[in-house]
């Protein structure tokens, strides 16, 4: 009776459903990147379906130069390759992300999932970017769209980092830990594209006029931004470093200058 009783009470612990219970890294590693192989997949099918002169207007039109057809569709080519670099960044910080995680849990699963779905959205928001009309409204609200996809896409992966950081312990390397040498660099990278995204969302509800240029220079900026990002965190620690031992080096002076004073030149 008793192995019974403690059977069923060990059936019913399996079924139940803690968020922070681990999950297979492996596992969340592999399907993410399927969804990003497919997410880019589905980008370069959209450009050679629909972005491919005809040779009949190429020959009637362009008077055979190949070149000039393809500069007609030049908005459509920077609008895929823009997508094509966020989908690839947010790989990268994907992949430095789980490089410093050592075990998942299923609130960081249920987080990556949430990322992954904006991230399949990142097709639809090149054809709403490269679709619609220059100076159109409905352009300025795709481009609203893209923006929001993004951020959500890369906001979550911001929470997968802060809820890794509660039990930091058991799920980060020690290097991502806070007063790790790669703490303010993973903190500055995930939160580059949701304040990077938010601010071009609310800049393009204030300057409508120059929705498509901020957008587009959102997507060429960002590259150098993660590069610029590890030279301002390393210049930065270096300088906090360097205050903080100047004045642990005063502090040791005057304790060995205080230590070298007789008793009554310290008391008076």
């Amino acid at each position: 009776g008793q192995r019974d009783e403690e059977e069923e009470h060990h059936s019913l612990e399996s079924f139940t459903f803690y968020l922070s219970e681990p999950l297979s890294k492996e596992r969340v590693e592999a399907f993410s990147d399927g969804v990003y192989a497919i997410v880019a997949t589905l980008l370069i099918l959209d450009i050679c379906e629909d972005n491919v002169p005809d040779p009949r207007a190429v020959e009637e039109k362009f008077h055979g130069s190949l070149l000039e057809a393809l500069s007609e569709y030049g908005p459509n080519y920077l609008a895929y390759f823009g997508s094509f670099v966020t989908i690839g960044l947010l790989w990268f910080v994907h992949h430095s992300l789980f490089l410093y995680v050592t075990k998942a849990t299923r609130l960081m699963g249920v987080f990556n999932i949430l990322s992954l779905a904006f991230i399949g959205g990142l097709p639809l928001a090149y054809q709403l970017t490269s679709e619609f009309a220059e100076k159109s409204h409905n352009e300025i609200e795709a481009i609203q769209v893209s923006c929001v996809i993004t951020f959500f896409a890369s906001i979550f992966q911001f929470a997968i980092w802060t809820t890794a950081l509660f039990h930091e312990r058991e799920t980060l390397h020690p290097f991502a830990r806070y007063g790790g040498k790669e703490h303010a660099f993973m903190f500055a990278k995930l939160a580059l594209y949701p304040c990077v995204s938010l601010g071009a969302f609310f800049l393009t509800c204030l300057l409508s006029e120059f929705s498509t240029a901020i957008f587009h220079l959102m997507q060429i900026v960002i590259p150098f931004a993660f590069l610029a990002l590890r030279i301002f965190v390393r210049i930065s620690l270096t300088v906090i470093k360097a205050v903080m031992s100047l004045s642990r080096w005063k502090v040791v002076l005057l304790e060995e200058e205080e230590a070298c004073l007789s008793p009554t030149e310290t008391l008076s």
